[in-house]
């Protein structure tokens, strides 16, 4: 059946906590896209469109909100939960639940990003469908309907982490809702997390095999599904798949490794880097300014940037052995005319950089998904589990050779007192800050999340309230077991109240 559209208010009011609610709503699967002409040109134009809600702002629940986008919430969601990052104030943005762990079914982030998200996945089915109706399709329709593979593939993934929980902790715990037909029933029951792995495995690799005439890196490719396919497999560890597919992007003679001297440019020139394979690629059209980019609020040059947000103490701490590091060049302190790191309440402001200046512009960049250095620690993180220790410390190694960090190698030996896989996880924290890995590396290993230093995520608290020397029970939210509940976010209301078959997290 098509997708029918529902509206809830009459369900809905009242059951809001916090703040105001107005939801009048339409499930995600009740979106609908007109039909399309079964032509190379005509699927091309839809699919770009499927494209662009990564980075547009779409109107939600009647509503135009600037600060709704795909990658700002994906990156929020993700990252403002991590130690990578520091939250500097109480903010009203829902982004704040992120920091806090206090979680609601009712925040707008998240029910924005399951919106959108399938909203992605919809559009893409229904390319699909449009290319069923293609005779004798040609390589470049095949190329198309290869990236509607990659891009649902990709949606369902990033759905599944943030909504389920690790695959390595249980596979069959509940995952999200596959959509792969416009046919499919709207109330649908959440997949296991395990059946989701498998829908995204079978659709990453059935692209691989239809993309090969590569639009360029903004779009899909056999490689961004490789790479796609070795970070989904190193999540539900299978490591030796993991690693093969990582070989094949690595192999593949399309990208290099930056250097200390091109690094730091890199993230500022996603589209023509040599490590990029694949971008969500920004204009200077797209430039949201201070209102609803992805760097509005972890960087501030003064004039635009709310600057909120901050490289937390704990990473800096990893990376302080070290300042001629070139991935220092994304962190950026804000200082006084005396040279000394202005504060915000007690916390030191160090910027990020990593989505500023493209165009010479501090709020515009185009957000790489995938790069090469990924699959070199994809790569490591396999061999660690592997046994092959010095296999994965070569791997780091390489990494790190090109970061500034010649005097600093590993030689296939562990510090001591670090595994190879400690060693490879602390080279994924310093290489891959900022860009949506953090909470993902330390949950999916089964490790703790340690929060140890001044920050909103104490809760109720002040500065002057905090001695961490005590004991780390007394404070709520220092420590996050990876066995947790609130590691992963509450399926949106709108779906559950919609849709009886889905299950809410506990």
């Amino acid at each position: 059946m098509r997708y029918p559209k529902y509206s809830l208010v009459f369900l809905l009011s009242g059951l809001c906590t916090l703040g105001s609610c107005d939801l009048n709503v339409e499930p995600s699967d009740a979106i609908t896209t007109a039909s399309l002409p079964n032509t190379s040109d005509g699927l091309q134009n839809a699919l770009n469109g499927a494209y662009a809600l990564f980075k547009d702002h779409i109107a939600f629940n009647g509503t135009q909100d600037d600060n709704l986008m795909y990658l700002r919430q994906y990156y929020q969601l993700s990252d403002f939960a991590s130690d990578d990052i520091v939250c500097g104030q109480v903010t009203t943005d829902p982004l704040y639940y992120s920091f806090t762990l206090n979680h609601t079914a009712t925040q707008t982030n998240t029910r924005y990003f399951w919106y959108v998200s399938y909203k992605i996945i919809n559009g893409v089915n229904t390319v699909l469908d449009a290319a069923e109706r293609v005779e004798n399709p040609d390589a470049a329709t095949q190329q198309l309907v290869g990236e509607c593979y990659f891009l649902r593939a990709l949606a369902h993934f990033n759905l599944v982490r943030i909504y389920g929980r690790p695959y390595s902790h249980d596979p069959n715990a509940p995952g999200v809702i596959i959509r792969q037909s416009l046919a499919d029933e709207a109330q649908e029951a959440r997949a296991t997390v395990g059946e989701v792995y498998d829908a995204i495995i079978a659709d990453a690799e059935k692209g691989a095999e239809l993309m090969n005439q590569p639009r360029g890196v903004q779009y899909g490719s056999k490689e961004a599904a490789w790479a796609l396919l070795s970070r989904v497999n190193l999540y539900k560890e299978d490591n030796q798949k993991a690693l093969e597919y990582a070989d094949k992007v690595i192999n593949s003679g399309r990208f290099n490794l930056t250097t200390a001297a091109t690094y730091p440019s890199l993230f500022a020139n996603a589209v023509s880097g040599s490590e990029t394979i694949f971008c969500v690629a920004f204009t200077q059209i797209d430039n949201y300014g201070k209102f609803g980019s992805i760097a509005s609020m972890i960087f501030s040059d003064g004039n635009s940037g709310w600057g909120e947000e901050f490289a937390s103490a704990s990473l800096r701490e990893v990376m302080s052995a070290h300042p001629e590091d070139v991935r220092w060049s994304y962190i950026v302190p804000d200082t006084n005319d005396a040279g000394d790191v202005q504060k915000l309440n007690g916390i030191e402001k160090y910027y990020i950089s990593k989505f500023s200046f493209q165009d010479g512009l501090p709020n515009l960049s185009s957000p790489i998904l995938f790069r090469l250095a990924e699959m070199y620690l994809n790569r490591a993180e396999a061999k660690a589990k592997l046994g092959d220790t010095n296999g994965a410390l070569d791997d780091v190694d390489q990494i790190r050779q090109n970061r500034g960090l010649d005097g600093a190698l590993y030689a296939q030996q562990l510090p001591a007192g670090m595994t190879a896989l400690d060693v490879v996880l602390q080279e994924r924290r310093m290489e891959l800050a900022f860009e949506g890995h953090r909470n993902f590396d330390v949950y999916r290993n089964k490790r703790d999340l340690n929060r140890a230093y001044w920050g909103y995520h104490l809760t109720g608290l002040q500065e002057s309230d905090i001695d961490l020397s005590t004991e780390p029970g007394n404070y709520p939210n220092l420590t996050t077991s990876w066995e947790s509940p609130r590691i992963i976010y509450y399926i949106p209301v709108d779906e559950v109240l919609s849709n009886p078959e889905c299950q809410q997290n506990p």
